[in-house]
């Protein structure tokens, strides 16, 4: 089967009461974008100031082209704690995913995932978000 031409993946952690420095404290990391419920936030294409309604720490993976999706979750977790107390105190209070944008070069790309690599997002309760797009997009 034919790989996805280019994959982007970014770790996400969101909830009301979420406090970025007190996540990156816990993880061991810096996020690559943070944001805290009530802060502003500026959007990148219109300039435009808004209110956060929620907390949210995202952590970016470098985009791969091809597709390298088991990749990019050893990039991101090799940043982070191994400690599953700290990633079950994470999960209880806070959503946890890996949101990933999967291009397609064809009519016809696919993706599989080793067991190794579903292991580690299920034992950190971290839930794969795919969001797949057209060639012709």
């Amino acid at each position: 089967m034919p790989s996805f031409a280019r994959s982007r993946a970014t770790l996400r952690i969101a909830g009301e009461l979420l406090v970025p420095d007190e996540v990156s404290r816990m993880l061991g990391s810096e996020p690559t974008d943070s944001q805290q419920k009530g802060g502003e936030i500026l959007g990148q294409s219109t300039g435009q100031v808004r209110i956060a309604r929620t907390g949210m720490w995202k952590l970016v993976a470098q985009t791969r082209e091809p597709e390298d999706l088991c990749g990019q979750i050893d990039e991101i977790l090799g940043k982070l704690t191994n400690d599953q107390d700290v990633w079950a105190d994470i999960r209880r209070s806070f959503s946890i995913d890996l949101f990933c944008g999967l291009f397609m070069g064809s009519g016809n790309d696919g993706i599989s995932l080793p067991p190794e690599r579903l292991q580690d997002l299920a034992e950190r309760g971290i839930e794969l978000a795919l969001d797949i797009y057209d060639s012709t997009d």
